[in-house]
């Protein structure tokens, strides 16, 4: 499949993407160009007075959970579902009212549609996973100059609703089944994410070797010793924030109430299917059933990167299809039971769908500019599609929404935030820039903006 450039993409790993020179030195800095083109094409933002627009949070969630589909699932084959001779009869395509569903691939969210309103006229900006990983998580073109500083979509959310928590042990954004991504930027390192990969064992390294006792006395003397420190100015500029970690950390110690979120037998783990990311949605519920001030939940779940074999038999995207619908249903059907389901967005998606049609030569889908996502919770009304793409879902046909227009990463950032009430158009004075950080990009220009259609 060559571009408008020439190039062949066909088959093109993230590898040989950056290996190919006549790609990285030719078509890169085009693609690159036509990608982020809006962003410096737009008039210079007079940043030292700023209009703001009234704007009305839809405020209907007080947590969000954020399933990254790391790798990028095809979208034709799983949330906007189009049928072809490529099909393997296992999909099992299903009518749901106006859904078609994979009911081979995903039997137990067919289940929880009434809960589910899919998103089909998204389009990300790259194709690249890196960068547009990257972009979905910050919510901004990562190559621009606030992109050195800005912060996970969590981290905001951490800063904006961490001191409305009335039981603040827990950190406000943990990250689960990752050890890196985005931190707190230029925010205060207490509002980054605290990564866990949960296995059901406790949270770990909760306890001293020498026992509790030993621990108390030791700290009490640590609390001594950085106290002189601290008032002789030796520190730096922000001793607060070192003592801040001090603090947090000392509430996770000895503290049964944060083991048992952390700790789940094999017969529950069984029930979510026994995998990494079944172990996550158990955390998360437990999280949310505990309310001791965690806010935003990023559940990283992945390799959805099928070139090669993606309907080979119980590998692949079958597999991965298995494990999330066994999991994502159950964590659905126990939220809405205990009541929760209400109060928190659940958003699961890639960060670009694949190829359409008919697969490649290795029986793949390669990278594609156009996807979809799954959002639940947070009062959003189930059963429902929101724009739509043409038979092979190769391009957005109707953008469903106000805007009419593709669904960018910038408005799915809004969308988070309108959801848990924080303003989105609000810009920061305190970065060090000094040229004001935007939660969402161009927020005086009105150029993004909440998918409040959700909740129509």
């Amino acid at each position: 499949m060559k571009d408008k450039f020439g190039f062949d993409w066909t088959g093109i790993s993230g590898t040989e993407f950056w290996r190919n020179p006549h790609f990285s030195r030719r078509v890169f800095f085009r693609h690159l160009a036509s990608a982020v083109g809006g962003y410096y094409l737009l008039p210079s933002r007079p940043m030292e007075t700023v209009a703001k627009a009234g704007v009305s949070p839809m405020n209907t969630a007080r947590n969000c959970i954020f399933i990254h589909m790391a790798g990028a699932p095809s979208h034709i084959d799983t949330f906007d579902l189009k049928e072809g001779p490529w099909m393997p009869a296992y999909f099992n395509p299903t009518s749901y009212g106006d859904i078609r569903w994979p009911q081979g691939l995903m039997p137990q969210l067919a289940g929880q549609l009434d809960n589910i309103a899919l998103v089909r006229s998204i389009k990300p900006w790259a194709a690249v996973h890196d960068l547009a990983r990257q972009w979905l998580l910050i919510g901004r073109n990562p190559v621009s100059g606030q992109a050195k500083i800005a912060p996970h979509i969590g981290s905001v959310v951490s800063i904006e609703l961490a001191s409305k928590s009335p039981n603040r042990t827990l950190p406000a954004f943990i990250a689960l089944n990752t050890n890196n991504g985005p931190g707190a930027g230029y925010l205060p390192p207490d509002n980054g994410p605290f990564y866990v990969n949960p296995g059901g064992g406790g949270l770990g390294n909760t306890t001293h070797r020498d026992g509790q006792a030993a621990f108390e006395r030791r700290y009490e003397l640590l609390q001594a010793l950085d106290a002189e420190l601290r008032d002789s100015g030796e520190l730096g500029a922000k001793p607060d924030e070192i003592f801040a970690f001090g603090l947090n950390a000392r509430k996770l110690m000895y503290n049964p109430a944060v083991d048992r979120i952390f700790t789940f037998d094999q017969n529950e783990r069984n029930r979510y299917g026994n995998t990494a990311f079944g172990n996550a949605c158990i955390t998360a519920r437990n999280l949310l059933r505990a309310n001791m001030g965690t806010r935003f939940i990023q559940i990283t779940f992945g390799s959805w990167d099928h070139h090669a074999n993606i309907y080979a038999a119980n590998v692949q995207l079958q597999n991965m299809s298995r494990q999330f619908d066994t999991a994502l249903a159950l964590l659905l059907g126990e939220l809405k039971a205990d009541g929760l389901l209400d109060e928190t967005l659940v958003l699961a998606m890639g960060e670009f769908g694949r190829t359409v049609g008919p697969l490649n030569a290795s029986g793949g889908r390669d990278h594609y500019l156009q996807q979809t996502a799954l959002f639940a919770g947070a009062r959003i009304p189930g059963k429902r599609i929101i724009g739509s793409t043409d038979e092979m879902g190769r391009a957005t046909l109707n953008p469903g929404w106000q805007r009419d227009r593709d669904i960018r990463a910038e408005d799915i950032e809004a969308t988070i935030y309108s959801a848990l009430g924080i303003d989105w158009t609000t810009i920061r004075r305190d970065d060090p820039l000094g040229r004001g950080f935007e939660y969402v990009p161009f927020a005086d220009r009105d150029l993004y903006g909440p998918l409040h259609e959700l909740w129509a």
